[in-house]
């Protein structure tokens, strides 16, 4: 990909009316434009990231044993009606009506949708257990959207739905989302801390939100400072196994962390001062238990061991694809843009041309080209014919985590120049080392 032939339309200044961080950087990045409030085309650069989320995604809900499908956008509104949801929703749930009178709606979630699928198709408990998912758009009218993708009214989504004979089984497929998402956040360079959260329009007793901290977050979250301690890392797990997943839930959810609606002070003053902690948090995924909530009214029924026709218990599990955009670059930026973390960024590598036309450079600058895509990495070419200047603030501001720059001062000793973003580290090498180095770096990610 070279970036004279690309479409990236950077902006040098911040636009007025972005209010946080990554609402500006997303913006002069050239990863996104707005259409109308809350609604945005995700421009080249913005799409590949949220294509690198969702394939994460997509990889640790099928190791977890979860099966993709598609549901649509639209939704009839008798589903709803069948749930009882539909006059309850509110005002943030967009109603239609299609030309035969019908009435439609754009889906805030799928819990009606994916039930009916469920009840046309399974009838028995020798189908159980069964959690199915997909990534879809979404919309929720908003009455105040703002902070770009961060509250935007549509939004791109991961939401899955588990269909278990027992609470025993459904609370089981609770700890497993809860691992899977422990993985996936940690593969996207982020720490999601699991807090007690309110169920809101979703219903149910039992959820976790998942908060990266953040001062632009939008919720007030207490905890106590020993949970950002933990980390998954790489351990391996076997889904299969109740007490494992159950473990890691008890591990990761036994201290205290809450939002500030289910926040108790008696409790949280129960902790040592020093490891109380009040912040800010932006919410990033959450996982219910709701048992029979809508099985029993939708008729979910299936037969039991013993021949009884039972409602299935059931939870669904969301992770806000497109808001992660948002909250990786809140979680890490600098002042002169964003720093993607490897699991993430939309090229491995960008490779900056300091002399473009100098034969021996561009040159080099191919070699380079060729060689790290031949090991199956995607790097980000600057062939403009513009100044170094320009071309170290564009690869800064699109945050590229590594970056190869070549110049006829160290060609003439062989060497051409390893920069990380992140730390502004440079160390000259060959070029082979180079991109040996940065094959390196993505080995495993």
């Amino acid at each position: 990909m070279r970036l004279s032939r690309y479409f990236l339309p950077v902006l040098k200044e911040n636009p007025a009316d972005a209010q946080i961080v990554s609402h500006r950087y997303m913006l002069r990045a050239g990863m996104i434009k707005q259409q109308a409030a809350g609604i945005y085309s995700w421009l080249p650069m913005g799409f590949r990231v949220l294509k690198r989320i969702e394939e994460i995604v997509h990889q640790e809900q099928i190791r977890a044993g979860h099966i993709p499908m598609l549901m649509p956008t639209l939704q009839p509104a008798d589903l709803w009606r069948e749930s009882g949801r539909y006059d309850d929703y509110g005002e943030e749930m967009l109603r239609i009506t299609d030309r035969h009178k019908r009435d439609m709606l754009y889906g805030p979630t799928n819990e009606e949708m994916i039930t009916d699928i469920f009840r046309a198709h399974v009838g028995s408990y020798k189908d159980l257990p069964l959690t199915l998912y997909h990534v879809q758009w979404k919309f929720r009218d908003e009455i105040r959207p703002r902070f770009g993708v961060m509250r935007g009214r549509e939004f791109y989504m991961k939401d899955g739905y588990n269909f278990d004979l027992t609470k025993e089984d459904a609370l089981h497929a609770y700890n497993r989302h809860l691992v899977s998402y422990l993985r996936t956040y940690e593969r996207m360079g982020l720490q999601a801390i699991p807090m007690r959260a309110d169920s809101g329009p979703i219903g149910g007793d039992d959820t976790h939100e998942f908060l990266v901290l953040a001062a632009t977050g939008e919720s007030e979250v207490f905890y106590d400072s020993a949970i950002t301690d933990l980390k998954f890392g790489d351990r391996e797990i076997d889904y299969d196994d109740h007490a494992a997943c159950r473990g890691v839930l008890e591990e990761f959810t036994s201290r205290y962390a809450r939002t500030d609606e289910t926040h108790d002070e008696a409790v949280f003053n129960q902790i040592p001062e020093e490891r109380r902690r009040v912040a800010r948090g932006i919410e990033v995924g959450q996982i219910f238990y709701f048992g029979t909530k809508y099985s029993e009214p939708m008729g979910a029924m299936v037969v039991n061991d013993k021949g009884e026709r039972v409602p299935v218990h059931m939870g669904s599990h969301g992770i806000g694809v497109s808001r992660l955009v948002g909250a990786i670059i809140e979680a890490s930026h600098d002042e002169k843009g964003i720093i993607w973390p490897e699991g993430v960024t939309p090229f491995h590598c960008g490779i900056v041309n300091l002399k473009q036309g100098d034969a021996a450079t561009d040159a080099a600058c191919a070699e380079i080209y060729g060689a790290l895509t031949a090991k199956g990495l995607e790097p980000l070419y600057d062939d403009r014919d513009e100044r170094a200047g320009a071309k170290f603030a564009t690869m800064d501001l699109i945050g590229l985590p590594w970056r190869i720059t070549v110049g006829p001062r160290g060609l003439a000793a062989g060497k051409v120049e390893v920069t990380s973003r992140r730390t502004g580290e440079s160390e000259e090498m060959s070029v082979l080392a180079a991109v040996d180095r940065i094959a390196a770096l993505y080995k495993g990610v």
